[in-house]
């Protein structure tokens, strides 16, 4: 597996990286987690992302490293935020995430801290100014940075124009964008990967695989049709496995080979619910960047829905909620 420099940082990752989300109780199964996560690292995985928010994936993935044998100790990153009621305006609130954080997942200090969803101010209201984005926040991270509690400053979001704004800063290190960069959703590429690449900011991809949208076909859902499908998605979707068709890869392996074949994107993150889910990644990854040829092909797809349509979901309603009203809530 090729061995990156994240950006400005010295932090070297590993183009595959973990997501902790899918280890915590409410989507996992910690023993198939753990073992995943061990067969991870001692495959060679470098980075492990966790947030407060993702349930108890933080206290999960602590109790893995506890008692994980080998030599590969990993880079940590998570994010700034507790559990309802708390205030990211409030120092000691801030503080105390942190605190709880390293102590949750047994370790001494937080490699890449990230500030969680910034660009949502009406959910998460950070900045003192909007502008400028200024806050108790940065106040916060430079005594954190000063002190060696974290090492590295990062923001962590899903609104694409919303988040280049608070990159083009220069104040962060890194980024990790979730849900706007893969096969079918590109609106990362219009300001968020130029912004960091303008800054040398680390830039780390989460949901390649669109929470399931881009991890198994599903061409009778999409023939037939589901309340949220527009047709131009319709359409697009239909001519992506066509293209399957014809080169043989399968979704997974294109979704992962596409996100890492842009070089300004360090890593990718997988939510490997298992052993057998991670070497599925790793070996689509192993493969390394996609062909021009079919590259330019996605690119035209990509055409077809260059934006997200106003009624569509980040995470898509497939299965049970498909044919209801669940998909509206």
């Amino acid at each position: 597996m090729e061995i990156v420099k994240l950006g400005r940082t010295d932090l070297e990752v590993t183009k595959l990286s973990l997501g902790g989300l899918f280890m915590s109780d409410l989507v996992g199964d910690y023993e198939k987690s753990r073992i995943a996560t061990q067969y991870a690292l001692d495959t060679g995985v470098r980075l492990i992302d966790t947030a407060p928010s993702y349930f108890n994936s933080e206290t999960v993935l602590g109790n893995i490293l506890k008692s994980y044998k080998g030599k590969n100790k990993p880079l940590i990153s998570t994010k700034l935020g507790m559990p309802e009621p708390w205030n990211p305006k409030s120092k000691r609130d801030i503080f105390a995430s942190v605190e709880n954080s390293m102590e949750k997942l047994g370790i001494d200090h937080i490699d890449i801290l990230f500030v969680h969803e910034p660009e949502r101010h009406i959910q998460m209201d950070w900045w003192n100014n909007e502008i400028t984005y200024d806050g108790p926040v940065m106040e916060c991270l430079e005594e954190l940075k000063a002190n060696g509690t974290i090492r590295y400053t990062g923001v962590a979001g899903t609104c694409t124009h919303e988040l280049a704004k608070i990159m083009d800063t220069g104040k962060f290190d890194c980024v990790l964008t979730a849900f706007n960069y893969s096969l079918l959703w590109r609106e990362a590429e219009y300001e968020i990967l130029p912004v960091a690449k303008e800054h040398n900011m680390g830039v780390i991809c989460g949901s390649p695989l669109q929470q399931g949208a881009l991890a198994v076909r599903r061409d009778e859902i999409i023939e037939n049709g589901a309340p949220w499908i527009s047709k131009p998605r319709k359409d697009q979707f239909k001519a992506l496995y066509k293209l399957l068709d014809e080169t043989g890869i399968d979704i997974i392996e294109m979704s992962m080979r596409f996100v890492i074949s842009n070089p300004i994107v360090h890593c990718v993150l997988t939510g490997s619910r298992s052993k057998e889910e991670f070497i599925s990644n790793w070996n689509a990854i192993e493969k390394g960047p996609l062909p021009a040829d079919i590259l330019a092909r996605l690119d035209v797809i990509r055409d077809m829905v260059p934006f997200r349509p106003s009624n569509e979901q980040y995470i898509l309603p497939w299965d049970d909620n498909y044919h209801g009203i669940g998909w509206l809530h």
